[in-house]
């Protein structure tokens, strides 16, 4: 006997959680989609004068689009926290580069390779690790300008209800300031996290979890193997299927292609 359907709950930004489920429709399991994201992103701000910057710094896909709203120069280099920022970049017509990892890797690569400066680090209000501070620390002028707000939300009242329900639900988690949002909710249901990192982790510390798995690098594709596999394990069983996307109550056709 199959055990229920598991939810699948995208609290990421609208755009960006239905990229990552799109990415998901072929690798072979059934289940609801709720959206509710806890965030939402807002451009702000203007372009600094900086008429002698060399390149610029994007820790997040974000950065990239909040910089060409404001209208930032496509030309310069840009240097990206991962791959998925970095093709972010790419199609907005930046020469990229990708650390392949997090804030850390990205300090890293920078102090590595020592690119020309100034630098530039474009982020949000909510963003962490004060790497143009860092950065300028050792030596390689950067600074940084805020293009983007974070504003939080309140989840919906379809992930409400699944958060209360009795059926597993299942909740890839792509930043310690999400988990801390996700944190401050009333949850009943078997909850199983996919976290991008250990700092996902400590935030979800107040929360009763069946399941939390770390993924083993902070990166899209990881996350999705993590994702399936605890789809697969809020099923019961690995068994093959379509995707069923739900926003709120109505629920939309199968994905395709």
């Amino acid at each position: 006997m199959q055990g229920p359907e598991p939810v699948l709950l995208m609290t990421r930004p609208r755009a960006q959680a239905e990229r990552f489920v799109a990415q998901l429709q072929d690798l072979g399991t059934r289940c609801q989609v709720i959206y509710s994201p806890l965030m939402e992103i807002r451009f702000i701000g203007a372009l600094p004068d900086l008429p002698d910057l060399r390149g610029v710094l994007f820790t997040s896909a974000n950065g990239v689009a909040a910089w060409q709203a404001a209208g930032g120069r496509s030309d310069l280099p840009a240097y990206c926290v991962g791959e998925k920022t970095a093709q972010a970049a790419r199609a907005a017509g930046h020469p990229a580069q990708s650390a392949g990892g997090n804030a850390e890797s990205l300090l890293q690569m920078l102090l590595g390779t020592q690119p020309d400066g100034p630098l530039l680090h474009i982020r949000g209000t909510h963003g962490t690790g004060d790497l143009a501070r860092r950065l300028s620390a050792h030596g390689l002028l950067c600074h940084q300008t805020i293009l983007y707000d974070q504003p939080a939300q309140a989840l919906n009242a379809a992930a409400q209800r699944a958060l209360k329900g009795s059926d597993p639900v299942v909740a890839p988690v792509f930043s310690p300031r999400t988990a801390r949002l996700l944190a401050q909710n009333m949850v009943k249901a078997p909850l199983l996290v996919a976290g991008i990192s250990q700092a996902v982790a400590k935030a979800l510390a107040p929360l009763h979890i069946c399941d939390l798995r770390i993924a083993p690098r902070p990166e899209s594709c990881a996350m999705q193997q993590l994702t399936l596999d605890l789809l697969r394990s809020a099923a019961g069983q690995g068994r093959e299927g379509d995707l069923d996307r739900r926003t709120g109550e109505d629920r939309e056709p199968d994905l395709k292609g």
